[in-house]
């Protein structure tokens, strides 16, 4: 028996999920970073940043597996690195001392991302 090879789209969807779920997992551990061992200061900006991993990480898992067009896969695409930049801009701030500076491109791209995805929901 012949087994058929996983259609491309099957394979985004499941690499959107599973980085979202390893994006929550690890917005947990900076948050208990943020709570316990982080200078007082950068707690505010850590917890920030990890709010904003959870959710999107956690958005990521749910949405990932419904995308039903490659419209749905690129505005999940345009969520992940727009946390991506966002939090991490974030980081770069706290822990090496740099300006947030991509951090306006990771919101505006995660802002662009949620109106595409709910673009391609009204869709059908």
């Amino acid at each position: 028996m012949t087994t058929l090879p996983t259609p491309a789209f099957v394979v985004y969807r499941r690499n959107l999920a599973a980085l979202g779920s390893l994006l929550a997992g690890l917005s947990l551990a900076l948050a208990a970073y943020a709570f316990h061992a982080a200078a007082p200061e950068s707690s505010p900006r850590l917890l920030q940043a990890s709010m904003f991993t959870f959710l999107h990480g956690l958005a990521l898992t749910a949405l990932a597996p419904l995308a039903q067009r490659p419209t749905g896969l690129l505005a999940l695409a345009m969520l992940l690195v727009g946390v991506l930049l966002f939090a991490g801009s974030l980081l770069a701030a706290t822990w090496l001392g740099l300006a947030p500076a991509l951090a306006p491109l990771g919101g505006g791209l995660a802002i662009s991302g949620w109106l595409l995805h709910a673009y391609d929901r009204l869709r059908g």
